[in-house]
């Protein structure tokens, strides 16, 4: 964090993240999103960190846990909010939802449904980019539960053996739907398995938005001079269940939810910069404000667009068109 106005856009992407999720919380419940939804809350300093660390042109792929990574990379709120609602106007027509929000004018290669599956969509792009001679930097957001994919060991392989300009970013909120990690891996920390193909790993705070960052910066660096991939291993929290319609916290063990909250990000980072004297709590209150008031003007946008036409559909693809296997 080079200023205080750093500190603060950080802050700023963080509260956007968390204020957006409520919101979506809200809505589903309301029946006004559509398909399945998971919420980004307690895990936004990961996003925020790794995508401040990037320029306009670098790529990243998503998760199905995906809106902070959107807003974080530059995301508009009205069009993740229209893709949630179904309509039109969302990153993906209405037609992907929640999961797949897709907007490569930001580098968003799009989220995923299946879990480990952009992994190897990001060392496509990894390698096209060295392919062209370009200097962009490819990000892989992906969790642990997708550590144990073949996917992320073909891909690390592969990465490191033509030394793609690829970083692979795990967040360890420590839990696959119900599975606690612990119970799936058989290594202290997902960063170890970089030394297997070498490559640097580093696991951080994840719930430190600076520790990400800078974390993140060296593994830009590396990637962007050509020195090749990177394992950033980020340790943080999901405060709600899978999803909506999984609420698995009766698999957590008593009092672990309420320890990571003690270490909220949103909350230490405020703190820090308020201690530092690079924000007074004025400002912070302004910028609360500012955001609630882009995401209502947001949700605005997504109520009033329509819904896709399916005539306009089947004209865009002709059923001629269609490959059928019976």
């Amino acid at each position: 964090m080079n200023t205080a106005a750093d500190g603060l856009h950080m802050l700023d992407l963080m509260y956007r993240i968390r204020f957006f999720e409520q919101r979506a919380k809200e809505l589903y419940r309301e029946g006004l999103v559509y398909g399945a939804l998971h919420l980004y809350l307690g895990e936004e300093a990961v996003a925020v960190g790794v995508c401040t660390a990037l320029r306009k042109d670098d790529y990243l792929t998503s998760t199905h846990r995906g809106h902070g990574h959107c807003i974080a990379k530059g995301g508009d709120l009205g069009r993740m909010m229209a893709e949630l609602f179904g309509r039109e106007t969302g990153y993906s027509r209405g037609r992907g939802g929640s999961m797949h929000l897709f907007a490569p004018e930001i580098g968003l290669l799009g989220g995923n449904g299946i879990v480990g599956a952009g992994i190897p969509i990001a060392t496509g792009a990894a390698y096209a980019v060295k392919y062209r001679g370009g200097d962009q930097v490819v990000v892989c957001f992906f969790g642990d539960g997708a550590a144990n994919q073949g996917t992320f060991h073909e891909s690390a392989n592969m990465a490191a053996l033509w030394k793609l300009p690829l970083i692979f970013l795990c967040e360890n909120n420590h839990y696959a739907a119900t599975t606690r990690v612990s119970e799936a891996l058989c290594v202290p920390d997902v960063a170890m398995r970089a030394a297997g193909y070498g490559m640097p790993g580093e696991a951080v705070d994840g719930n430190d938005v600076m520790a990400v960052h800078e974390a993140a910066l060296r593994a830009v660096a590396r990637a962007r001079t050509g020195d090749g991939p990177s394992l950033i291993e980020c340790k943080t929290f999901r405060y709600e269940g899978h999803c909506m319609v999984l609420h698995d916290h009766r698999f957590r063990p008593p009092g672990e939810e309420e320890s990571w909250r003690y270490r909220d990000p949103i909350d230490c980072f405020e703190k820090r910069l308020l201690d530092a004297g690079q924000a007074t709590p004025e400002q912070l209150e302004d910028m609360k404000q500012k955001a609630h008031d882009a995401l209502a003007a947001a949700e605005a946008f997504a109520r009033e667009s329509p819904f896709p036409d399916p005539a306009a559909f089947q004209a865009e693809h002709p059923r001629g068109n269609w490959q059928c296997v019976r």
